[in-house]
């Protein structure tokens, strides 16, 4: 994968963001001020949804307190520091390389250092790629780009609208769901070998009820003290190192 240089942005002002939009930047969200529907806003819009971007209505003193100009006329953009891939682009990964898929599917992680160690460890087991939601998540943002030490520049991240509705059509090529879980089998006694997709969720919450109904398999973490969960980032790197470890034939 050649290697991205792009820097998150907050783009401020309407010709800017309409522009920003035309030009194909990758803009994760759009805030813009409430009731304010006129003729360019109503053009920004457009672009957003033509995009699939998240839009959010917000009060003049959160883009006040975002701006860095002072000058944002009702409009902020934030544009991702790091373009997104399609999920085909990530199977054609696994396929250029021979190996059958290994996916990272997050379920809302919200913390942008988290996202980042996990894509950094994506990259370290072999995962052809990671893919995330569009919707109350966080994206690729600069911190995001900081934490995953360079593994943006080798492991692709795909931003998908309907989480369970990628895992059907993945399922339809023949890849099959694990997510963490603390009712699931070990994950010694699991078998984590083949085209698989490892779903790890959010910080708190951990794997929505809808997403967890998609998965075929759930897997727990054996823990011995006295608490009973793992960072979600560390739960992920558990379970990706015994993918990893299997995949190689259990050595």
């Amino acid at each position: 994968m050649d290697e991205q240089r792009y820097s998150e942005t907050l783009i401020e002002g309407r010709n800017a963001v309409l522009e920003a939009f035309r030009a194909g930047k990758t803009v994760d969200k759009l805030y813009v001020l409430k009731d304010c529907k006129d003729g360019p806003v109503r053009s920004i819009l457009r672009e957003a949804e033509k995009g699939g971007t998240i839009v959010n209505f917000v009060d003049k003193e959160r883009l006040d307190h975002m701006s860095t100009t002072g000058k944002h006329q009702g409009v902020i953009a934030q544009t991702a520091a790091y373009d997104y891939a399609d999920v085909d682009d990530i199977l054609k990964i696994a396929e250029e390389k021979g190996e059958p898929p290994f996916l990272i599917l997050l379920d809302g992680i919200e913390d942008p250092h988290n996202l980042g160690a996990m894509i950094r460890t994506a990259n370290l087991v072999g995962a052809h790629g990671v893919i995330i939601p569009k919707h109350r998540a966080v994206g690729l943002t600069a911190t995001v780009a900081k934490t995953s030490a360079g593994a943006l520049n080798y492991t692709p991240v795909a931003k998908v609208t309907n989480l369970t509705q990628t895992m059907e059509d993945l399922k339809k090529k023949g890849i099959w769901f694990v997510c963490a879980d603390m009712s699931g089998d070990v994950m010694y006694r699991t078998n984590l070998t083949g085209p698989i997709g490892l779903v790890i969720g959010n910080e708190g919450s951990g794997v929505s009820r809808l997403v967890k109904e998609h998965c075929d398999y759930t897997a727990s973490i054996p823990m011995k003290g006295d608490i009973d969960s793992l960072n979600a980032s560390v739960a992920m790197g558990v379970l990706a190192y015994e993918i990893l470890r299997q995949r190689m034939g259990g050595k």
